[in-house]
């Protein structure tokens, strides 16, 4: 996967490109974690490659010393800034930068970048995934076929959901959003989404209403997220929001856990005032082994991985070599989250030092 050092204090001269590479690169038996990304191309340029200590926050002194940081589970906090002044990129594996301090990033002059190219696909055939097992009753099915012939009479009692004229809706329509629309289009659904940020052109393109957020709850046969977490996201999927939706409708969340309340929704489900649910993420995460909802027969869960695919780590490797070469070349990179920090003198200093190098 990559050439790398397992400290960050070496004899490397100063002028060395250091890139820090998360710890969860590298599963406890010393294989990496993820095979296909691959960020060696990188060592072959002269950038030096070390791994960070396995940590759940970053301290001053393990950020110390390098030009950027490669993220996927750690948090970058505030706190987390060395004094050095030398970080100018921290690249975060995925789309979701809740666990960086997006504010903290820009005082520190240090560009935070994302893998949208990365997840785009594979997160949409994951919600597209939930979507028809949950139309298919597949996991009810699956347990019925292991049963022999005296279970087999019980697959009477789990027809289907038919998906064409059904209503699919998006809490957020950005790009997995979108992409998911894209690939639905083939079943014939009605879509509708909330996104008071996206331009109406885009909802035109795609073919899908523009509706205001109770809408998508009360309408929709299968409610998905397709927002980042945020202060204004957080509990979007609220218990009276919940409450709106039909007896028959499903609740699919790919995005992050606490987007809903999954207290509000457990109780939904047992009361049996929605259909089911699917859900890849959790709150907490990861949810605890007795979580009542995972007693439910009627969800289906996986563990925040089940978009994860060789493809997906492959561009990631890709999307994040690509910003650590811009940085390097000191040139701004693709996808940074925090646009605010192209325009301040550090950061814009620190891209003319390694451009003069």
């Amino acid at each position: 996967m990559y050439a790398r050092s397992k400290t960050n204090r070496g004899s490397a001269a100063m002028t060395a490109f250091r890139v820090g590479l998360s710890a969860d690169f590298t599963r406890a038996d010393g294989k990496p974690t993820f095979p296909s990304y691959d960020l060696s191309p990188l060592a072959a340029d002269g950038v030096e490659l070390v791994e960070l200590p396995r940590t759940a926050v970053l301290a001053p002194g393990h950020v110390a010393g390098f030009d950027a940081i490669v993220l996927l589970g750690e948090r970058m906090a505030a706190s987390s800034f060395p004094g050095d002044g030398r970080l100018a990129l921290v690249a975060r594996m995925g789309v979701g930068f809740d666990t960086v301090d997006t504010a903290a990033c820009t005082a520190n002059d240090t560009a935070l970048t994302i893998t949208p190219e990365a997840v785009r696909r594979p997160m949409a055939t994951t919600q597209v995934c939930f979507i028809l097992a949950l139309a298919h009753n597949l996991v009810a099915k699956d347990r019925i076929a292991r049963t022999g012939s005296l279970g087999w009479p019980a697959r009477l009692d789990f027809h289907g959901t038919g998906l064409v004229g059904r209503t699919v809706g998006s809490v957020g329509i950005g790009n997995i959003g979108a992409e998911m629309f894209r690939l639905l289009r083939a079943f014939d659904v009605r879509m509708i989404a909330h996104d008071p940020y996206t331009d109406p052109a885009r909802f035109a393109e795609l073919g899908v209403e523009s509706v205001p957020l109770e809408a998508v709850f009360e309408r929709s046969d299968f409610v998905t997220f397709n927002c980042p977490l945020n202060d204004e996201t957080r509990g979007i999927g609220s218990a009276a929001l919940i409450a709106r939706m039909k007896p028959t409708a499903y609740l699919v969340n790919t995005s992050r856990g606490p987007v809903v309340n999954q207290k509000a929704l457990y109780h939904a489900l047992v009361e049996q005032r929605i259909a089911g649910a699917a859900i890849d993420v959790f709150d907490p995460e990861p949810p605890a082994a007795g979580d009542p909802i995972l007693q439910l027969d009627s969800v289906i869960t996986a563990p925040h991985s089940l978009g994860w695919t060789d493809q997906m780590f492959a561009t990631m490797g890709e999307v994040n070599r690509g910003a650590i070469a811009d940085v390097k070349a000191g040139q701004i990179p693709a996808n940074v989250v925090n646009r605010a920090v192209l325009e301040r003198a550090g950061f814009q200093a620190k891209l003319a030092a390694y451009a003069a190098r």
